[in-house]
């Protein structure tokens, strides 16, 4: 079998929980994709960062980084453009159990998002993968994905993979086969990736990744025939590490 992953897309937010969007242009560093989710919105007062399945209008929310240029659009044409401006100012804030330090911002995103989203809210700078839950780059394959579109009467499942918000969509031809990998090291473009664990999911996934409604009963489904890590989370896709450049 061959060592190459078939990437059929790669994919990131630049603002942790906006819409997750396919950048043909991506380009992957020993952090992953350089961009991802270099910023977060935060809840000040409560020191916290703001999560997708509590907040699911930021799927409406089109992100994009042009160097230090920051665009938002929302779906009903409102928009921003600009450099976010460092504060020097740094909240610190749990992110699953552990703490990372943010950089607060100034700048017009955050009164955009405050009114988009109903509440008040700041733009905050992350360290490279300080709000990444998981391993830098996650993968999503697509036999696994077709397994589960047969299972759920959800023919276009494959269409709408973003929903899954993996760094990479890869093609195979056996469903979860990608789970067979742990521990491999494997070509991803000009990286080597080492294959890692399965991806624990939440309901993220039953969100629309347009428009953030909830359209979809994925979790259920994958609840009910896949294995599940100690928190009785369902595994779908798999995390990997990029461990060095293919010469």
């Amino acid at each position: 079998m061959s060592d190459r992953l078939r990437v059929r897309a790669l994919g990131f937010a630049p603002v942790k929980g906006t819409q997750h969007m396919i950048r043909e242009d991506a380009v992957l560093d020993e952090h992953g994709p350089v961009g991802d989710r270099a910023y977060c919105l935060v809840d000040v007062e409560r020191r916290t960062v703001l999560r997708t399945v509590q907040n699911p209008r930021l799927l409406a929310v089109r992100a994009s980084l042009t160097g230090p240029v920051l665009e938002l659009v929302l779906p009903d044409g409102r928009s921003v453009r600009a450099a976010p401006q460092l504060t020097g100012e740094t909240v610190t804030c749990d992110y699953w159990k552990r703490s990372v330090d943010l950089e607060l911002t100034d700048g017009p995103h955050a009164a955009l998002l405050s009114q988009w989203l109903g509440r008040s809210v700041r733009l905050a700078r992350a360290p490279r993968g300080g709000v990444v839950y998981g391993e830098p780059v996650s993968i999503v394959a697509t036999a696994s994905v077709a397994e589960l579109s047969e299972r759920v009467g959800r023919p276009g499942l494959l269409d709408e993979a973003v929903r899954f918000r993996a760094t990479c969509l890869i093609e195979t031809d056996v469903p979860y086969i990608e789970e067979t990998w742990a521990g491999r090291t494997m070509a991803l473009g000009d990286r080597w990736v080492r294959i890692g664990a399965p991806i624990p999911r939440c309901a993220v996934m039953d969100l629309d990744p347009v428009t953030g409604e909830r359209n979809a009963r994925l979790l259920k489904a994958l609840a009910g025939y896949r294995p599940k890590n100690e928190a009785g989370e369902p595994v779908f896709g798999v995390y990997a590490r990029i461990v060095g450049g293919r010469e």
